[in-house]
């Protein structure tokens, strides 16, 4: 008989799998059990990170009502957690994510005479314009950061020519395309972010 997992030929009546230590002979409810065991440690690990991501952003927002001094800007923002919480919380945490994210970059990037819109802008105007208005916003916003990126030493290859190609155009490719922009917008932020707190002598500790 061979293996169901490594394909290897076994002898027959052992239990488990010499080449890859798979349990053969489980009975198929055993089989089954421990697959939906393997699902629900994948589920509790995906929202255990989900979980420790919207702790950090209800400590950062208390800093910031509190006028806490040195607060950090976020550098670990990930696209990954933004499509979780943005469907988890049907569409909300989207909004607030893009809330912060101005309000960071702003901070960031404050004195380079520019002025990232915040939510009530981004959400009037979107809806007015049909949603128009919302590319416009990703597309200053790559600029901003791109523009900001010397000033920290750095240099970014995406602009917000590049952003606003991904977001009209990378629709016709299965409908990653918003996705690709948004990972651009989060990557370039965390960075600039980072830049930001090390050139203020700020350490980023998120272990609350």
């Amino acid at each position: 008989m061979f293996c169901t997992k490594c394909g290897k030929q076994i002898p027959d009546g052992v239990r488990f799998c010499p080449n890859c230590g798979e349990n053969v002979g489980a009975t198929f409810e055993e089989k089954v059990s421990n697959t939906f065991n393997e699902m629900a440690d994948d589920a509790r690990d995906a929202f255990r990170q989900a979980e420790n991501s919207l702790t950090n952003e209800f400590v950062d927002i208390n800093n910031t009502f509190n006028n806490t001094p040195n607060v950090f800007l976020k550098t670990d923002r990930s696209l990954l957690i933004y499509i979780l919480l943005s469907f988890v919380t049907c569409g909300i945490y989207g909004w607030y994510f893009i809330y912060r994210l101005a309000q960071d970059v702003n901070i960031a990037c404050e004195g380079d005479g520019e002025e990232t819109p915040g939510l009530a802008a981004f959400i009037l105007l979107s809806l007015i314009t049909c949603g128009i208005y919302s590319w416009y916003w990703y597309y200053k916003l790559g600029n901003r950061l791109c523009a900001n990126a010397p000033r920290y030493n750095m240099v970014f290859q995406e602009n917000g020519t590049t952003v606003l190609l991904w977001c009209l155009f990378g629709m016709f490719i299965c409908g990653i395309g918003p996705y690709i922009a948004m990972y651009i917008l989060i990557k370039n932020t965390n960075l600039i972010c980072d830049a930001y707190n090390r050139g203020h002598g700020l350490v980023v500790n998120y272990n609350y």
